[in-house]
């Protein structure tokens, strides 16, 4: 594909690797968990805005971590469904690689940080009752969502500015269904070693340093909910942080496969498997995790469903 020039204005995504029955099997899976990600976590944030019984900070944080797993699956699932249907390998121009690579990042940064401060207000429902109102008012609330979403989108600015200051000479087929940063330096033709070794520090930085509040939390959490006497309060009290904490070790267990590693330039079909991971799976899991074991939740979508019926009928 590419020629003579000095570095690549356009690149060139082979997607996934097999035959054409093999792409429409694949299209028509990750269509049906695009679908019911995207309908799930919609009827998340829908319920948590009409339900006055879900006015909490627990439930405020997941309207909004249902918010970023749409963004994040849409920022790369549609595209590698288009690529399904399609023959061949898909062009995408250089600013729309950086701004798909960019918004990825940044919006699962979002989420990391999101996420660390969902186990914080864990922590504090269940070992501060007293106090949980008062540390987690609508105020702090806000100016945690504001954070995580302010430092996602600027903390990613350097890695993808770095990524694409780099010449790529070498070829301008990415052997990936998305612009990954991996798969990226490996075209690269310039010596890439200490930008990858930076890009590394910063990716155990976020990954680890949103790690730490959610492993101390949940110590505290742990250790207070065996002080328990009885075993039904020790139940209801980690039922409060299952769901949170389940998610939290698939979160967390695909980025550090797929970002805490020295060679950013991993094995194609490695960086594919996490990547889908991340961008379908975890998403795809996100409403079952947090609904299908949660009372209130399934009372309150209860309620909104026979409302939503009596307004039908009338």
């Amino acid at each position: 594909m590419l020629k003579n020039y000095s570095s690549a204005t356009e690149f060139y995504l082979l997607g996934f690797h097999g035959s054409k029955e093999l792409h429409d099997i694949l299209f028509a899976t990750f269509f049906f968990l695009y679908s019911v990600t995207v309908m799930g976590n919609m009827v998340i944030i829908v319920i948590v805005c009409v339900d006055k019984r879900l006015q909490s900070p627990m439930y405020f944080f997941l309207g909004h971590l249902s918010v970023l797993e749409i963004l994040i699956t849409s920022v790369a699932v549609p595209l590698m469904l288009w690529g399904l249907l399609l023959p061949g390998m898909q062009a995408m121009s250089l600013t729309a690689c950086s701004a798909q690579l960019y918004l990825y990042l940044s919006l699962g940064t979002s989420e990391l940080v999101l996420i660390g401060a969902m186990a914080v207000d864990r922590y504090v429902a269940v070992c501060n009752p007293l106090r949980y109102n008062i540390i987690m008012d609508s105020h702090t609330c806000i100016w945690v969502v504001i954070v995580s979403w302010v430092f996602g989108f600027l903390f990613q600015i350097w890695p993808v500015y770095a990524t694409f200051q780099l010449t790529f000479c070498k070829s301008n087929v990415i052997d990936h269904f998305l612009c990954d940063r991996g798969q990226l330096l490996k075209l690269s033709c310039d010596d890439s070693l200490f930008t990858e070794f930076i890009l590394f520090l910063m990716a155990v930085f976020i990954i680890v340093g949103s790690m730490i509040p959610t492993i101390i939390s949940y110590t505290y959490i742990i250790s207070t909910i065996l002080k328990i006497p009885s075993a039904s309060g020790r139940r209801k009290a980690f039922s409060t942080c299952a769901s949170h904490f389940t998610f939290v070790v698939i979160g967390y267990g695909t980025c550090l496969f797929l970002y805490v590693k020295p060679k950013q330039t991993q094995a194609a079909e490695y960086n594919r498997v996490a990547s889908l991971m991340v961008l379908v799976v975890t998403p795809f899991l996100n409403p079952f995790i947090f609904t299908l074991r949660n009372d209130k939740f399934i009372e309150a979508f209860r309620d909104v469903m026979k409302r939503c019926y009596q307004l039908l009928k009338d």
